[in-house]
């Protein structure tokens, strides 16, 4: 490959290596403590933020008009301008050239469209922030903590189940069975979500322990926790959801029961029951549109759902999940189908109506619903592509845990990675001179690339993965020294320096490709059997092996190609002596 060609290559990675690495950067160092707290908090929570910000900003800009209408705005409230500038534009009025309080409040119609505008402008930036959270590089738990889990497997329902489908009681063993497959479940579905080195453990008899490392959303993390039996298909009686509809407009009161539960009238005749459809607000929470009545009988069970993709709806654009059925599953969706053509079917989740659509033919096996926002959607096909969680858990505690490791033992560490690697560097350029500052260039960006990579990886970074990371600056110091030593051989030979160093590079190659490619399968084999902070280091240490190569054999190369055919150098230094 050409010289040139070689620099393109280069640039594109180390551009590369800033939009992995920005992300990342900018989470750590560019967004206050407070903000990210507020950013991984629920989407209720950020709900009442928003609309709590929106309400104290309205009333200041109030007081300020009352006080002063010509008043310059506030360094504080220096965003109105810009949602207040967007609004002129939209009615078509002049943006003020010098903006007053009064200027902000005269862009709307109406208080209720300036706290909307407000209001939407606190939960974009926390919703963005919230997107962007996940594909930051994370904390492990030993280095800032993170969430904490306990699941309680309901042994109750699983004995119903069990015997129905069975005709026997379950022993102690199937329970157990079935709660160590769960667990099994869940580590391979919260590695796919790209929650990467989970703990999870038994605890007891009936329940499941789960630690996830980092700033983990709570929603984010309950999402995995939704078994495929959850989701199923169910008639509405579309006659009774109408009359259920009128009688709660007329009679409000008799809703709900005393204890909080939807009261069913008495003209919902038995095999039926009344569900809630809703739909997303603006923050993706869960808002009830109406009740309907659908049958208790479920038509189709989430049980024979063998595989599920998400696409998008070609009209309406947004996002669908489709999903194919078993032979069975295929068989009883046909038959549910044709049973009920022209009447409206509900897919149903977690006791929640969330889609409804007529049947104008029967369905077979291939099978398309709608009803979720993009990230709900990804969700679900996620857990659909996983085992059906054999018996239902239950979320018993979920809180945020402290570091494993204390804040001394984490600097000490850390500090001690530092001096280490400013050693290597310092070390290297005094010792092989200007070949060392190409090394140290080659080292530097090779920590570079390994840390843009885990970013976009999403991978979670701990004291281990910290370890791996200088285990792969030893070694790609190490490929630099042998290509050093090659090219003083060759160099005390007599040859020029450009032929030494061409002929250094050539003779050191499968030296370095050898060490390096038997260190990668060990790698990889950690990787696989590994779990936890075994798991990281080994991620980290494969990564860092591929990214050495490239430095020591690819950039490093270059450098040396520069300098001996562009500066035509009359000796080579290349080592501490004067040569």
């Amino acid at each position: 490959m050409s010289k040139r060609g070689r620099l393109v290559i280069v640039l594109l990675v180390l551009v590369g290596c800033g939009v992995f690495l920005y992300p990342t950067i900018q989470w750590y160092f560019g967004v206050p403590q407070e903000t990210k707290d507020l950013a991984m908090g629920s989407r209720e929570q950020i709900r009442e933020y928003a609309r709590g910000q929106a309400t104290r900003v309205l009333a200041s800009v109030k007081d300020l008009v009352q006080q002063d209408p010509e008043a310059q705005i506030p360094v504080e409230l220096d965003f109105l301008k810009e949602i207040s500038r967007e609004q002129y534009r939209r009615t078509g009025a002049d943006v003020p050239r010098n903006w007053t309080v009064s200027d902000i409040m005269r862009a709307y119609p109406s208080e209720r469209a300036f706290f909307s505008d407000i209001e939407q402008y606190h939960r974009s930036s926390l919703l963005d922030l919230k997107s962007n959270s996940e594909s930051v590089l994370q904390l492990g738990l030993d280095l800032s903590g993170g969430l904490s889990i306990l699941l309680e497997a309901d042994v109750d329902s699983f004995r119903d189940t069990f015997i129905q489908r069975y005709e026997r009681t379950p022993s102690a063993d199937d329970v157990n069975e079935a709660i160590q497959q769960s667990l099994e479940i869940l580590n391979n579905r919260i590695d796919r979500f790209g929650i990467s080195e989970p703990m999870i453990r038994r605890q007891g008899d009936t329940q499941i322990a789960v630690e996830i490392a980092g700033a983990a959303d709570p929603e984010r993390v309950n999402a995995f926790l939704m078994g495929r039996g959850s989701l199923n298909f169910r008639i509405v009686n579309r006659d009774a959801s109408e009359q259920l509809a009128q009688y709660f407009a007329q009679n409000p009161g008799e809703m709900y029961t005393g204890d909080g539960r939807v009261r069913t009238p008495d003209f919902v005749e038995q095999g039926y029951e009344i569900l809630g459809y809703y739909t997303k607000d603006a923050y993706g929470i869960d808002e009830l549109q109406r009740f309907v009545v659908v049958r208790e009988e479920i038509g189709l069970d989430g049980i024979f759902i063998q595989e599920a993709t998400v696409g998008e709806d070609p009209v309406t654009g947004r996002p669908v999940v489709n999903f194919r059925l078993s032979v069975e599953g295929g068989e009883r969706f046909f038959t549910l189908t044709s049973n009920n053509v022209n009447e409206t079917m509900a897919v149903v989740m977690d006791d929640r109506v969330r889609s409804m659509a007529t049947i104008r033919e029967p369905i077979r096996e291939n099978v398309q619903i709608s009803g979720f926002d993009a990230r709900e959607a990804r969700d679900l096909a996620i857990v659909l592509r996983t085992a059906s969680l054999p018996i239902e858990l239950e979320v018993v505690s979920q809180q945020a845990v402290g570091a494993s490791l204390g804040e001394d033992s984490v600097q000490r560490g850390l500090r001690a990675i530092a001096v280490g690697f400013l050693l290597v560097i310092v070390f290297m350029a005094l010792y092989y001179r200007r070949a060392g500052v190409i090394a140290d260039i080659a080292l530097i960006t090779n920590l570079v690339i390994m840390l843009s990579v885990l970013s976009a990886l999403n991978l979670t970074l701990t004291l281990t993965s910290i370890a791996g990371l200088i285990l792969t600056v030893g070694i790609a110091v190490d490929a630099n020294v042998i290509i050093f030593e090659r090219i003083k051989e060759e160099y005390r030979l007599g040859k020029s320096p450009e032929a030494a160093v061409r002929a250094g590079f050539r003779k050191a190659f499968w030296t370095i490709m050898d060490a390096n490619i038997t260190t990668f399968i060990a790698a990889l084999v950690l990787s696989q059997l590994g779990t936890g902070p075994i798991q990281g280091f080994a991620n980290t240490l494969a990564v860092g092996i591929v990214s050495s190569m490239f430095s020591a054999l690819f950039l490093s190369r270059l450098m040396f190609d520069f300098i001996v055919e562009q500066l035509k150098p009359k000796k080579l230094r290349i080592m501490w002596r004067a040569s």
